[in-house]
């Protein structure tokens, strides 16, 4: 499980493209978010630089928790 913080991700579109990048990088990604925390949680075979690579590419900058 890897766990991010985005500080801007802000509303349910910024969730919904977190999730379309991640997917991106492995379509079989379990992706949990916590809007409220600006956090999501992410079950997947890829490795992290992959995601945040794919994430910063998407606009949102992000980092391990």
């Amino acid at each position: 499980m890897q766990n991010y913080k985005i500080d801007n991700m802000t509303c349910g579109h910024c969730a919904g493209s977190v999730q379309k990048a991640i997917l991106s990088v492995d379509p079989q990604a379990s992706v949990k978010v916590d809007l409220g925390a600006r956090e999501i949680s992410v079950e997947t075979v890829a490795a992290a630089g992959s995601i945040t690579e794919a994430l910063k590419a998407a606009g949102y900058d992000s980092r391990l928790l």
